[in-house]
């Protein structure tokens, strides 16, 4: 019987030797294979859906929260979204080869600056099934082979879209072994890839404190790390109240169990009497529960908000909770997403430029937003096609993690015969 260990092993070195091929793929065949994994994907997405429904069905058998479960589930809407992103990611530039930057040194040596692939990636996620198409193609168009190991909440629906995706890439001419995905739930598999620095380039987690921390602890590998959303709007005193009502619901109601929805209401007290009564009915109503602070709860008294806590300004809920408070300016604001933000998605509403202008500068987060939700920090949304992750940290990449950031740089020199002296 093959140890996990031996297993995991031997699909690093097939990867290795994938990267080498693939970085050398032409665009337009990496492109054909993209497009040959959306039509896969929407060919057989019934097939999709009755492995879905296992794992759905797990989860629910497991008493998973009905926010946890959603980001599980996949729709029509979403099996739709995988293919139209795989074709973005086809449609987009091919950042490997690109020549970043040229100039000549006075010894006549030109040296410059080129895009390459980092060589092999891999990718250990929780939950999302959609996360297996977005890496892979990410990681097909940028040169880079893949190795996927998704959480076992979603074993069944990772596999399907996994076989899928390795039958167009291999029929469309790419490296085989360019793609793969550990099959096993075993936790072992983990802790055997992230000691395999001889192998795997770079790690990238997708889930939750207990995985990044695990991840981060033990690998030996660099991380890129995707951490928690505690994600802030905050309604100024110059706010229009009807766009932030429109705004906030989207933000904490829409999607509640991503990295990206809303997890603290900031209010100005100006307009707080006049906001707060209008939003938080609106939240109750849509069944979410409310966290306020005195100064909230004094506001609305007639309706059922809980007090908060310390605790509550620095949990990531993931669910339909909204924890509130009322602040007396922008600067206060502002201390507050420093102190108990995590860095991902804040936002401003305001009319007020110079005040929308100070948030930008001010507020140390991969994406910063004025008048709009923050549910919109997806690397889909922003024209990336998909995206590995959201980054919270400042190296190697920032916020949502596209092709480029999948991508290294070598120094390139073209001498004429010059000797260093």
């Amino acid at each position: 019987m093959v140890r996990i260990e031996e297993e995991v092993l031997e699909i690093a070195k097939a990867a290795k030797e994938a990267a080498s091929k693939l970085a050398q793929v032409p665009s337009d065949v990496k492109n054909k294979a993209l497009l040959a994994m959306a039509d896969g994907i929407l060919s057989r997405r019934d097939e999709l859906k009755e492995a879905n429904e296992k794992d759905v069905r797990a989860a629910e058998e497991k008493g998973l929260s009905a926010a946890l479960i959603d980001r599980l589930t996949l729709t029509d809407k979403r099996i739709d979204e995988m293919a139209d992103g795989l074709r973005q990611i086809a449609a987009l530039p091919d950042p490997v080869g690109e020549i970043t930057r040229m100039w000549r040194r006075p010894n006549g040596l030109v040296i410059g600056k080129m895009r390459v692939p980092i060589g092999v990636i891999g990718v250990i996620y929780e939950s999302r099934p959609n996360v297996t198409a977005d890496a892979a193609g990410l990681c097909v168009k940028s040169g880079n082979a893949v190795i996927l190991r998704g959480g076992s909440e979603a074993i069944n629906s990772n596999l399907a879209i996994a076989g899928i995706l390795q039958e167009a890439a291999r029929e469309a001419g790419l490296p085989e072994n360019c793609i793969q995905i550990i099959k096993t739930t075993d936790r072992r598999a983990v802790m055997a890839m992230l000691k395999l620095d001889k192998y795997i380039d770079l790690i990238i987690p997708r889930g939750g404190k207990g995985l990044i921390r695990t991840v981060v602890e033990n690998s030996t590998i660099p991380v890129v790390r995707h951490e928690e959303g505690i994600c802030h709007v905050y309604v100024d005193e110059f706010a229009d109240l009807e766009m932030a009502i429109n705004i906030c619901f989207n933000a904490k109601v829409q999607r509640p169990a991503t990295c990206n929805a809303m997890e603290t209401l900031l209010v100005h007290s100006k307009i707080a009497p006049q906001f707060l009564p209008k939003m938080c009915a609106k939240f109750i109503e849509a069944g979410v529960e409310l966290r306020g602070c005195e100064r909230t709860r004094e506001i609305c008294p007639d309706l059922d908000i809980k007090p908060a806590t310390e605790e509550d300004w620095r949990t990531e809920y993931l669910d339909l909770i909204l924890s509130i408070k009322v602040v007396d300016s922008l600067d206060e604001a502002i201390q507050h997403i420093e102190t108990y933000g995590s860095h991902h998605s804040d936002a401003i509403v305001t009319d007020s430029y110079q005040n929308a202008q100070r948030f930008i500068r001010e507020v140390d987060s991969a994406a910063v937003y004025v008048n709009a939700s923050t549910r919109f920090t997806d690397g889909y949304q922003f024209g990336l096609g998909a995206e590995m992750g959201i980054s919270t940290q400042k190296l190697h990449c920032r916020g949502p993690m596209g092709l480029e950031d999948l991508t290294t740089e070598k120094y390139i020199i073209y001498g004429s015969g010059q000797i260093r002296e």
